[in-house]
């Protein structure tokens, strides 16, 4: 009993080192808010967009122009060092690439859609962001509000099992019963210590989400689960996914990038020229001569083939992605759609099957037991299904809260 009375004081020192810091309740709106505003990970990723826009600014840029200087550094017929006076020689030259084939169109048009592909990268990160963020607050509040009947459960045992054992020492009562009551309590705080364990797990996931030292519960205004039992249908889910994942808008910009890149490829293989303009004082036909003209590569032995076979290829690899992300897609909301229905049937099954009258019953059993009204068979056998009641509904409404924002996550859209 020692051992027991020990294992109980570090878990309830445990909850009170927790429960000292600040508690913040929140609506799943005000979660979004201060989520969007405060997590790192999507700030870090709205960095990546700002980079990818920047990319459209460079790609509009033209070449810059090349300047050109030419003196002399030793005359040996004047022995003179930088002989560049009248009498001397120099030599100025100014040139400039001019891109043909609408190469830069290109550029600009790939800046552009890797900066919309940065875009719906970062609205996927929030998507999945937002699923972990509802998912595990209301998590939290289905293990806090088992946790306090946990709680009050093991108050009520440890009250009950001190005056049992103050009964078998006067030998009113076998001691079998005392065993029988010890059994549950361990029992039921292994039980508490296990579900206590994956609410300090879950409660971290949500502070690392929030960036927030606080403890955090959902705003009970908000545990209302009829948002999540809108009618709807399979058919109409695949379109809205098929139209908004972006995840899915990912891919299809991807081959549309491929596309670009094909092309920017073919234009590649168009040479481009320079055209340059310079002065020479002394070393060409005449003196203080200018001189213009053009440079172009002529397309004799790289005409760009493996790059454009290389971008065709990687066109058709984009392609089939597509086509396979869309068969993933589609195959992954079925599964959901169908797990979604089954928790939905079994919600609406708990709810009229539970009602007041099973904590009227709790009750009246626990009274009843203490006038020895009822057996401790009857007692623990009632205490032991109660609890199973209690782990069973709150693992029915939390699969159907995350069954249905699993469905808002596949779709790109908030459906529930």
């Amino acid at each position: 009993m020692k051992q027991l009375a020990a294992s109980l004081f570090l878990i309830l020192l445990g909850s009170l080192k927790l429960f000292a810091q600040d508690t913040i309740h929140l609506s799943i709106r005000k979660a979004d808010s201060l989520f969007q505003s405060k997590n790192y990970y999507l700030l870090a990723a709205s960095m990546n967009i700002e980079a990818q826009r920047a990319q459209i600014i460079q790609a509009k840029v033209y070449p810059n122009p090349i300047f050109t200087a030419d003196i002399n550094a030793y005359d040996p017929e004047n022995n003179k060092a930088f002989h560049v006076g009248r009498t001397g020689q120099k030599l100025f030259q100014l040139e400039q690439l001019i891109l043909l084939g609408g190469k830069r169109k290109s550029e600009i048009e790939i800046a552009k859609t890797n900066a919309g592909i940065a875009e719906l990268e970062f609205q996927q990160l929030v998507r999945e962001l937002k699923f972990r963020l509802h998912s595990d607050l209301y998590t939290i509040g289905q293990q806090d509000f088992l946790l306090k009947k946990y709680n009050k459960q093991l108050n009520f045992l440890d009250t009950l099992l001190k005056s049992y054992e103050t009964q078998a020492q006067k030998g009113n009562i076998p001691l079998k019963e005392v065993v029988r009551l010890r059994g549950a309590y361990i029992q039921l705080n292994n039980d508490r210590a296990e579900l206590y364990q994956q609410y300090i797990q879950t409660q971290t996931d949500l502070q690392i989400l929030l960036q927030s030292n606080s403890i955090i519960l959902p705003d009970t205004a908000e545990s209302n689960l009829n948002q999540y039992l809108i009618p709807s249908s399979v058919s109409d889910i695949q379109s809205t996914a098929l139209e908004n994942l972006p995840e899915l808008l990912v891919i299809k910009q991807n081959k549309v990038l491929a596309e670009q890149y094909l092309k920017y490829q073919k234009r590649m293989a168009i040479p481009d020229i320079n055209v340059f303009a310079a002065y020479d004082q002394r070393s060409g036909a005449f003196n203080n001569q200018v001189n213009a003209g053009i440079s172009i590569p002529l397309p004799v032995w790289n005409r760009n083939r493996g790059n454009i076979k290389t971008s065709q290829f990687q066109l058709k690899e984009a392609e089939y992605t597509l086509l396979a992300k869309e068969n993933e897609i589609i195959s992954r909301i079925n599964n959901s759609y169908a797990y979604y229905v089954q928790t939905v049937s079994e919600y609406q099954k708990s709810t009229e099957l539970y009602n007041d009258d099973f904590e009227k019953t709790v009750d009246g059993i626990n009274l009843n037991f203490q006038k020895r009204n009822v057996s401790i068979i009857e007692f623990i056998d009632f205490f032991e299904s109660y609890n199973d009641v209690l782990s069973e509904l709150v693992r029915i409404k939390t699969q159907l809260v995350i069954s249905a924002e699993q469905i808002n996550l596949l779709t790109g859209k908030d459906i529930y």
